[in-house]
Parts: structure tokens; sequence; C-alpha cells
């Protein structure tokens, strides 16, 4: 099931991912700051009209939420929508430290079913489909599927490179179990943990639905855990798109205590 979906789906997000190459290659682009104070290239408007156009080509009976395009209420209405961000990880783009990545999902019921998520600089792909695993390939390589590791001390835990957290920050030093903290950009932290790379990662700032969803089946279908802050189920094609913060974990008994504001 999803087949043709998930073809699609990879195809559009590695010929984004390509064009976005050229664009970061060429150190040639305008940078504008939107409305929430967050940036926003050449790059990104390029990707977002470039996915959306070939997913209402092939998919015109699903809605499509992308970060760069005019929010359509309409999806609401539909039991499938695509969920699109072109760049995710702008801020590293711009930093150029080469994490950022293109993100696809499709929901269905405000569930993910399907999700794809494609880094340009290193060709590395990421994807799954609900019940069917998760699967990882880079260009040159064999394909193969993806699991969460079995640590459940000496743990690695990721966080944001670019977003600053003191309450994060004392989580983490409060945390015996945690041997490690990796700053990661972008969605990539949860494709690690789904690779078994690592094992824990709390995000306790607000986030937007086409940040996660992709991120989510593919941690789910590797194995993990993917909750809300408050241990309840992420829900998509919602009104209003933002979420409250959310956790991934490789095993439920690395989950570390979560104070609330």
């Amino acid at each position: 099931m999803y087949e043709k979906e998930l073809k699609v789906a990879i195809e559009l997000a590695v010929e984004a991912g390509k064009r976005i190459l050229k664009i970061y290659n060429s150190d040639t682009y305008d940078i504008t700051i939107k409305i929430d104070e967050s940036p926003v290239t050449t790059a990104d408007h390029m990707a977002n009209e470039l996915i959306v156009k070939g997913l209402y080509k092939e998919f015109p009976q699903y809605a499509i939420l992308a970060e760069e395009s005019i929010d359509n209420l309409e999806r609401l209405n539909y039991e499938s929508c695509w969920l699109v961000d072109p760049l995710d990880g702008t801020k590293e783009f711009i930093k150029h430290n080469d994490e950022f990545s293109v993100n696809i999902a499709l929901v269905y019921k405000q569930r993910p079913v399907l999700g794809v998520i494609y880094n340009p600089v290193t060709e590395e792909l990421y994807y799954a489909i609900e019940n069917e695993g998760s699967f990882y390939e880079q260009t040159n390589k064999v394909l193969k599927e993806i699991a969460v590791s079995e640590k459940v001390d000496e743990i690695r835990a990721l966080r944001s490179r670019s977003r600053i957290s003191p309450k994060l920050t004392e989580m983490y030093d409060n945390e015996k179990k945690i041997k490690e903290v990796i700053k990661m950009g972008s969605s990539l932290k949860g494709c690690t943990i789904a690779k078994g790379e690592a094992e824990i990662y709390y995000s306790l700032g607000k986030t937007m639905e086409w940040d996660t969803a992709a991120m989510e089946i593919i941690v789910l279908e590797a194995g993990g855990v993917f909750k809300q802050l408050d241990d309840t189920v992420m829900l998509y094609n919602r009104r209003n798109s933002t979420n409250k913060g959310f956790y991934i974990l490789n095993k439920v008994e690395n989950k570390i205590q979560f104070k609330g504001e």
C-alpha cells in the first residue's frame, strides 16, 4: 500500500534536494525573515514549489499542507493530506553545516502513514510506510532496513544545534544514564535514533506539523517511541499546525522526567 505515493515522494525529495544543493554550493541566494522570525531562502521557495506541483499533479485527491504555501483550510475536509517541509533546517543551510533535509509525509485520518527524509549533501535517504518498516539508503550503497538501538544505559542524547534551551540542558545534566549529548540539525535527529546511532531526543520548543510527520513514521517503523511531552499521540492535519513539544526514544525505559513550564 502507498507504493506509488512513496515512489513519487522519493523522486520529488531527491530532485528538490539536487536543486537545493546547487543553490547551497553557489552561495548566491536571498534570505528573508518571516513573521515568526524564522529565516526563509530562495532554496526553500524553489523546493516548495517543485514538490507541491509534483504532488498535486500525481495525487489531486489529496490535500497538501506545505510550509511555504498559503494554508488552505479546506484540507481539514480530507482524510489524506501531504505535509511538506521543503527545507527543514534552514538555519543550518544558512550556516553551511550540511545538516538540513527535505521532508515529505502523508497523513491519513490525522496520523502519518508514509514519510521521506532526504539529506542533499550526504545523499542519505530515509523512508517508511506504516507497517512496512523503515529504510535507509545512500548513493552507491545497499538499501537496508533500520532499527533503533537496544541501549538502556550509557545512552546518547540529541539536542538542536540552533535552539538553545536551558531547561533541556538541565534535564540532560540531571539524567545519569546519559553518556553523551550530541548537537544536530533538522529532522536528521529522528533519523539518527531510527538508525540506532542515538537513543533520545527531547524538543521542548514549538514546532510545526511538517517538521515532525515524516520523522515520526520513520521512528515508529524503526521500533522507536514518538510522543508529545504530555505522553499523548500527536495528531496532524489540524486547524492549528503548531506542536507544543515532543520526545523520541529508542525504548520507553529511556524516558526521562519532564517538568512543564
